[in-house]
């Protein structure tokens, strides 16, 4: 094989590991922005329920979005985390890292709320 030749065939090489990487790194982010997407979660709290837009999310960081429609006070907590009091027409958000896959309880921590209702389970895949 001649010099030319080896450096012809380098050169392919490095252009095919050149498209490899960016086509990688694109894969990589748009991973990224699905993952971001699906670890939103809108919770509603009105008295005496929550509804969650989507009832599980994959282990990690989960941000929940809560807004109080209803009359009361309410505050959402989850795995040791809790948000802070939101108040009516009000929202909070609060993000929590989930470790590893099971179900969850959640629930509104002001007396008498959660056996009113304000509660639930929570799944982590």
């Amino acid at each position: 094989m001649s010099r030319r030749s080896v450096v012809r065939a380098l050169s392919a090489i490095l252009a095919a590991l050149a498209l490899s990487a960016v086509v990688s790194s694109a894969l990589v982010q748009a991973r990224a922005t699905a993952h971001a997407a699906a670890a939103t979660v809108n919770v509603t709290a009105k008295e005496f329920h929550f509804t969650l837009s989507k009832k599980s999310a994959a282990h990690g960081k989960v941000t929940f979005k809560i807004t109080n429609k209803g009359a009361l006070k309410h505050d959402f907590k989850i795995n040791g985390a809790k948000s802070k009091m939101i108040l009516p027409h009000h929202s909070a958000s609060l993000t929590v890292t989930f470790k590893k896959a099971g179900k969850y309880a959640y629930m509104c921590t002001v007396p008498g709320h959660a056996a009113a209702g304000m509660k639930g389970s929570f799944k982590v895949t």
